[in-house]
């Protein structure tokens, strides 16, 4: 039996994860809430998908670059 969603690699760390791009709502990355400026800054360095624990270090280090506290 062939899993549901296809398993990926994060382009940034490599680690293996599940793709649920069909049920986003289900997917990993969506329990990660990036902003606008956020999301375009990830879009602009990485291509593929990533895990929610480098979503989460990149928003991290958007943050810092920009000056926000958290």
């Amino acid at each position: 039996m062939h899993p549901k969603h296809e398993t990926v690699h994060c382009e940034r760390c490599k680690a293996p994860f599940e793709c649920k791009a069909n049920s986003f709502t289900k997917c990993q990355c969506s329990t990660v809430q990036l902003t606008l400026n956020e999301t375009q800054y990830v879009s602009e360095n990485y291509d593929g998908c990533l895990c929610a624990d480098c979503l989460l270090v990149l928003q991290q280090e958007y943050k810092v670059m920009m000056g926000i506290n958290s």
